[in-house]
């Protein structure tokens, strides 16, 4: 019976491993993509197509995970938790979500408006090809340079958010564990 509780109490394990693997996903490809212009010449290029890489695969995790979440509620807060507490988790979450969509989508067609697309291929961790978004290579050469630098500052105005949101989410489950004393961890931790 108290198994049956604590599991009530927590997220499914699915649910556990795709949080953690993309919370570690996300925050090293934006280090990736803070750190790599600052990177010796002969090591950008890789530095890039992996930052790309990260980036396709987060956004596979997340529509994952969405899908998931959609069949599967999640467990309650803890009932200390005052409401207009709960409410901003709730539009941080959406926040979040958002962002983990948003970012490797504007990635993603960024990649597509580069003047070099033709030329040099996007490869998945350089195993295979990844396609390029052909409606944004069958622009006109003028108007995809104007989207690539427009896509380019959303993409990294979005990264600047994302860093923003993600140590509010972190400051948030650190109180509610450690200055509030509800036991918020483990809703999320593997056990």
């Amino acid at each position: 019976m108290g198994d049956e509780r604590e599991l009530a109490g927590r997220y499914t394990t699915p649910a556990i491993v795709a949080h953690w693997l993309v919370a570690a996903l996300m925050i090293g490809n934006l280090a990736l993509g803070l750190l790599a212009e600052k990177l010796p010449e002969e090591d950008i290029r890789l530095a890039i197509d992996t930052h790309k890489s990260i980036g396709i695969t987060v956004l596979g995790l997340v529509l994952l995970r969405i899908l998931w979440r959609l069949g599967h509620k999640p467990p309650p807060f803890s009932a200390g938790i005052a409401a207009w507490e709960r409410g901003l988790a709730h539009v941080a979450h959406f926040g979040l979500y958002a962002l983990m969509l948003f970012m490797p989508l504007t990635g993603w067609m960024h990649d597509s408006a580069w003047k070099a697309a033709p030329e040099v291929p996007m490869k998945l961790f350089g195993l295979f090809e990844w396609p390029r978004l052909s409606f944004i290579m069958s622009m006109p050469d003028e108007q995809k340079e104007r989207l690539h630098g427009l896509l380019g500052e959303m993409h990294e105005i979005g990264g600047y958010a994302l860093i923003i949101l993600l140590i509010l989410h972190i400051a948030g489950a650190l109180k509610h564990q450690f200055v509030d004393g509800h036991p918020e961890f483990r809703r999320m931790w593997p056990r």
